[in-house]
């Protein structure tokens, strides 16, 4: 970017790889870090570190932890006959902020997306498989978003799971078509929970 900087430009690169942020965007962030304290600044990288070091994914659930399995997996008081899939951990986050679902939940990390490369095997439906042979579900939520690939995942799950008797419910649609899970607020999410419907 500057040439003469190559420390500068490095960190506007990195920057630049995260999600929604653009170049001038990284560049504005990488400014702002400049300026910031040293503490402030070494307080961020140590956040970063750290957050690698210690949190990873549920072996069950798949959603982000520190301690494995995660609080919801071992958590007594929710009903481990409900089971609510959904595509990312902020999905759940956005679930969970509405309190309207008290089970547990499998994350697949991912939506059905051929023209990405993206199949079945390099989704957690194969540990889904797994848990559903354990026979304590009995009800699946499908929670995947109200996109093309979220309704084709939520459609190829439902005939996969339909010869396991299971009852399966999708999200009503409150929730606009082509939104993501997490940017909805929580009263929305809450309607689309109690409003699901069989599948």
């Amino acid at each position: 970017m500057l040439g003469s900087l190559p420390s500068f430009d490095r960190l506007v690169a990195e920057l630049s790889k995260l999600p929604g942020i653009g170049g001038k965007t990284a560049a504005r962030l990488a400014f702002h870090l400049l300026r910031a304290s040293q503490s402030d600044s070494e307080a961020l990288a140590e956040a970063l570190r750290e957050m690698k070091q210690k949190v990873a994914f549920c072996s069950t659930c798949f959603h982000i932890t520190e301690t494995d399995p995660c609080a919801i997996c071992t958590d007594p008081i929710r009903d481990e006959a409900r089971l609510c899939i959904v595509q990312e951990p902020q999905d759940l986050l956005a679930i969970e902020r509405s309190h309207a679902f008290r089970g547990r939940y499998h994350v697949l990390h991912g939506a059905l997306s051929p023209l990405d490369g993206v199949g079945p095997d390099e989704l957690k439906i194969a540990p889904l498989l797994e848990r559903l042979r354990q026979g304590k579900v009995e009800e699946i939520l499908l929670a995947t978003n109200f996109t093309v690939e979220g309704e084709a995942t939520a459609l190829y799950l439902a005939r996969l799971l339909k010869p396991l008797e299971l009852k399966i419910t999708r999200l009503a649609h409150g929730i606009p078509s082509g939104s993501d899970l997490e940017y909805i607020d929580t009263a929305t999410v809450q309607q689309a929970v109690d409003g699901r419907r069989e599948y």
